[in-house]
């Protein structure tokens, strides 16, 4: 077993408090403008913004640093194309076959239904695998631990990135979405956690007029 090697953690920026009183009022007010969208512009994005985000996701904390995470960016149309005609034919059967009446009556207030346009308008499909377990170059396998935790950090820190970089997205979850694994040809250790799609809103974009949870529903003091 190796030990353990430390450096200097000198990153650290400490701010005076009411700077940071300020910073963290001013994230919350940003974060709150972020919609989840399901009509996107096919304007062209700049690969270098994807990128960059997502080397902030590649940040996240994960289970012993092993990062389980791996991100196929889409922006191949042919492929886009493959996506969604899979992705609406499980969703087809979902929405007229599979999901309880309790599910349907939970999405109605979305409009969402059986029809993903979105999967081929945007510029980008953000297609997330998690690692069940890690491959050594003699194809020994490495366990991996709390991956749906991790991978559900990255995910989160994904999706802020891209919302402070000025894009819009769109969590996507097909079920099942075994067939991203064949389409994209990525290997059995790695399953689809999500398809986060990305990308500029379709003009004139309209949403669902929702509500979040007060602080005193979703936090307590003690």
């Amino acid at each position: 077993m190796s030990k353990p090697v430390f450096v200097l953690h000198n990153q650290y920026r400490q701010y005076p408090l009411e700077e940071m009183q300020q910073r963290a009022a001013d994230f919350y007010a940003d974060m709150k403008r972020r919609r989840t969208i399901r009509e996107f512009s096919s304007r062209t994005v700049p690969r270098t913004i994807i990128e960059d985000c997502l080397r902030a996701a590649g940040t996240a904390p994960s289970g012993a640093n092993q990062q389980p995470w791996h991100f196929v960016v889409v922006s191949d149309p042919a492929i886009k194309k493959q996506i969604r005609e899979a992705a609406e034919e499980e969703e087809q059967a979902f929405y007229n076959e599979r999901a309880p009446e309790t599910w349907l009556e939970a999405l109605a207030p979305l409009g969402t239904d059986e029809n993903k346009p979105f999967l081929e308008t945007a510029p980008y499909l953000i297609v997330i695998f998690a690692q069940n377990y890690g491959l050594r170059s003699d194809g020994s396998k490495v366990k991996h631990y709390y991956v749906s935790e991790s991978v559900g950090i990255a995910t989160g820190v994904l999706i802020t990135g891209l919302h402070q970089a000025g894009l819009a997205t769109l969590t996507h979850t097909p079920s099942p979405m075994n067939f991203l694994s064949t389409i994209l040809n990525r290997p059995s250790n790695e399953r689809a956690f999500l398809i986060l799609v990305a990308g500029y809103p379709a003009d004139e974009v309209r949403v669902p007029q929702i509500t979040k949870k007060a602080l005193d529903e979703i936090a307590t003091f003690i």
